[in-house]
């Protein structure tokens, strides 16, 4: 089994366009389906990375930023930003594209925590992850602060343990 990856190598990328069935009184996609075409690229790389049955653990972060019209075409960008035993953090962009220009907009971007699973349910080894650029190195280190505050707030991780959280409060003087 390979041992680690690059996050380019799971990245996965879906365009469609909006059409009116998708939409609200306002003619702009329904957050539920922005939603599920988000959980669905992020399924798949996770998919991509780990080679195995993968189940969705969290939606972590989401944020709406702007509507999405009727008409528009849509591509969800997704790619694991880190993994961990079983584990594994995919980040989502989610863009619309002008369709005179082509020039694209950043509409929505979400956080996304798989679990890699036999064909038991049993969780199994992922391989790590190895960020090559700037952004990916940023996901990278944000992603363990993110999982030790996810596990804090659960109450299953004790805030005195998580290091890389409290390093972001008690800087060394």
């Amino acid at each position: 089994m390979i041992t680690t990856k690059t996050p380019k190598e799971s990245l996965t990328i879906l365009t469609d366009m909006v059409l009116p069935a998708e939409t609200n009184a306002l003619d702009n996609l329904f957050g539920g389906e922005i939603l599920a075409r988000m959980d669905r690229a992020s399924s798949i790389a996770a998919q991509r990375h780990s080679r195995r049955i993968v189940v969705t653990a969290s939606v972590n972060h989401v944020a709406f930023t702007k509507a999405v019209p009727v008409g528009s075409v849509v591509t969800v960008e997704a790619k694991v930003s880190r993994a961990f035993k079983s584990s594994m953090e995919i980040f989502v962009d989610v863009w619309i594209e002008d369709r005179e220009s082509q020039e694209r907009t950043m509409v929505n971007e979400g956080i996304y925590t798989f679990v890699a699973v036999d064909r038991t349910g049993t969780p199994v080894k992922v391989p790590q992850i190895k960020p090559e650029t700037d952004l990916e190195k940023e996901r990278y280190e944000g992603a363990l602060r993110r999982k030790q505050l996810s596990l804090v707030l659960s109450g299953k991780m004790n805030p005195d343990d998580a290091v890389e959280l409290k390093k972001l409060f008690f800087k060394k003087q």
